[in-house]
């Protein structure tokens, strides 16, 4: 099954979605282990982790669309990916929801900024006129019926938080947004819990909630009671990294060289304490058995180093 068509199946559930945020095809890759039935791609994520510079427009769409590839073939569950403001107008807008969809991501989400834009939880946001951003989204609905009907359009708007706007305009885009051929709307930004029931109480369709940044945070439970199709959480992963390897530095700088055997001995019974099975080398050993042939395992026979499982 497409994975298009199992997320559209995951929407339709009535279940309210948790998806956490990844940054890169190993951060996805573990994602996946753990059992989520889909992931997102934040582009707050993709631009420090790939640039290491903050979200302002400064990752360009072949960055944004490699990286999407990267973590679409690393994961097995759907994919939810941030694809900024489209790249352009919308005729651009077209290019990038063919170019997304064919990365294997099961949706995106594209906002209303001016261009370069920047993180929908920072100060000097600014959007495009409604028009025009219809006009975007009636392009990358036009798109993807073309490509594959079955990918999830995302309709982001940043008017709440924006110079000079408001919730109720915000509200109001959300609604044009959705007419104009967006299955999802993504009001960013929202500042408390009476906005965000307002948002479920006033857009007409199918709500991503960003829970981060200046938003307040929910329960499962309080999630599902709101009514909120999916909720993403981006930047754990990310900053979980960060406070890791910047502890690992430290202890590398203070201690020493064997402060890394230190740190490897920690995770020795960890789930993902096993480097090299995790990364896949069993996966390897069974190819090489079903498509080289058998004498092609000869190779590890008396050779030192880490031994697949199925080679013993």
């Amino acid at each position: 099954m497409k994975r298009t068509t199992q997320l559209r199946q995951l929407l339709a559930s009535g279940e309210s979605l948790f998806v956490p945020g990844c940054y890169n095809a190993l951060s996805a890759k573990i994602l996946d282990a753990v059992g989520f039935p889909a992931i997102y791609m934040t582009g707050y994520g993709t631009s420090l982790s790939l640039l290491g510079l903050p979200d302002v427009g400064l990752a360009t769409m072949s960055e944004m669309h490699l990286n999407a590839r990267y973590i679409a073939n690393a994961a097995k569950v759907p994919v939810i990916a941030d694809a900024d403001t489209g790249y352009g107008n919308a005729i651009n807008v077209i290019r990038t929801v063919r170019e997304y969809i064919q990365t294997g991501v099961a949706a995106i989400h594209i906002e209303d900024q001016v261009a370069p834009k920047r993180c929908g939880h920072v100060a000097g946001r600014q959007v495009i006129p409604i028009e025009e951003a219809c006009g975007k989204y009636r392009a990358a609905d036009h798109a993807r019926r073309e490509v594959d009907p079955d990918f999830v359009l995302i309709a982001r708007t940043d008017a709440r938080g924006a110079h000079g706007g408001d919730l109720d305009e915000a509200i109001r885009r959300a609604n044009a947004y959705l007419a104009a051929g967006a299955d999802m709307a993504f009001v960013e930004g929202p500042v408390d819990v009476g906005e965000v029931r307002r948002i479920c109480a006033e857009v007409e369709g199918p709500i991503l909630y960003n829970q981060t940044g200046v938003s307040p945070r929910f329960s499962q439970a309080e999630l599902q009671e709101l009514g909120i199709a999916v909720t993403i959480a981006p930047g754990a992963t990310l900053r979980a990294t960060m406070q890791v390897v910047h502890d690992l530095a430290i202890a590398l700088r203070d201690e020493g060289p064997m402060a890394e055997k230190s740190f490897i001995d920690q995770f020795a019974d960890h789930p993902m304490g096993d480097f090299h099975t995790f990364a896949g080398f069993d996966q390897i050993m069974e190819w090489e058995r079903e498509f080289m042939g058998e004498e092609e395992l000869a190779k590890y026979r008396d050779s030192v180093g880490h031994q697949p499982t199925a080679a013993e």
